[in-house]
């Protein structure tokens, strides 16, 4: 059997309670899994807690995936997913050096884990709790739902509107991500009215990979409304395209789809300095 409880904590986070029993006569043996969601969107649970208790191990995002049995590229792709819907960095990484690359966690990703693992065995103990009383377990599943969003982008950030310019048409939302990125999306003036928007509204920021163009000139004018500046942290090159990761001010990653002949052209390698372009249209917007 198995089934989901939503705990709103008050906060911007939900705690999610899964459980899971082979059959009903193992009922009262059921395991408890917490996933904390935040405004629905997938952003902790037990295998990104391991993850990170592994980093703060081994040192090393390479190391600490070997070491929990997850892929190189997963790995990197949960700490950017975390980071980017994170207010503050979960963990945080050097680039190269003279005596390499590391990763450590910050103080708020310890704590984070801290607060996870704690909850996670004081709802062990209100699952077991329950499990004796059939009647009003079943009750409480059938009120509470688990809800979730799902999206095909690459990129997704969670940010606070700054500012609505509207014309007749189309509407301007500028959104801060946290003290040092900021993005433009151009949207159509009805759905900033059907979507409710305001200054101080939490959205998501969706924009898929092969909308970014990446430059190395500075100097260069776009019409684009966003430019990201950062350096590239990542580089998997395919059999026509690449992926490249542009790592962002405040641990923020912005994830680009180029051909391999850019790739060159460009000269683009880890560690070079590069800004992401994008249009504002190219950015769709949700709220939970």
């Amino acid at each position: 059997m198995n089934g989901s409880l939503n705990y709103w904590d008050g906060s911007l986070f939900t705690l999610n309670l899964f459980f899971h029993s082979s059959s009903m006569e193992n009922f009262s043996k059921l395991k408890a899994h917490l996933l904390l969601e935040k405004n629905g969107l997938s952003f902790l649970g037990d295998q990104r807690v391991t993850l990170l208790e592994a980093i703060a191990t081994h040192g090393s995002i390479t190391s600490a995936a070997k070491a929990i049995g997850m892929s190189y590229k997963a790995a990197w792709d949960t700490v950017d997913t975390m980071n980017n819907l994170s207010d503050h960095p979960l963990v945080r990484r050097s680039i190269g050096g003279r005596h390499g690359g590391g990763t450590i966690l910050t103080e708020h990703g310890q704590q984070l884990v801290k607060v996870f693992r704690e909850g996670e065995k004081k709802f062990q103990g209100v699952m077991e709790d329950l499990a004796t009383d059939m009647e009003s377990f079943t009750h409480l599943q059938d009120i509470y739902k688990r809800f979730s969003m799902r999206t095909s982008a690459r990129n997704q950030f969670l940010g606070k509107i700054k500012k609505i310019t509207k014309g007749a048409v189309n509407a301007e939302i500028k959104i801060g991500l946290d003290d040092h990125n900021e993005i433009v999306s151009v949207i159509t003036a009805e759905s900033v009215e059907l979507m409710d928007l305001a200054v101080g509204v939490e959205v998501y920021a969706l924009i898929k990979a092969p909308s970014i163009v990446l430059t190395t000139e500075v100097t260069t004018k776009f019409s684009a409304e966003n430019r990201l500046c950062g350096v590239i942290a990542r580089i998997q090159a395919g059999e026509v395209n690449a992926s490249v990761w542009l790592s962002l001010p405040n641990e923020k990653t912005v994830t680009s789809i180029v051909t391999l002949e850019t790739l060159e052209k460009l000269e683009l390698r880890e560690g070079t300095p590069a800004q992401a372009i994008f249009t504002g249209s190219t950015v769709i917007l949700a709220r939970i």
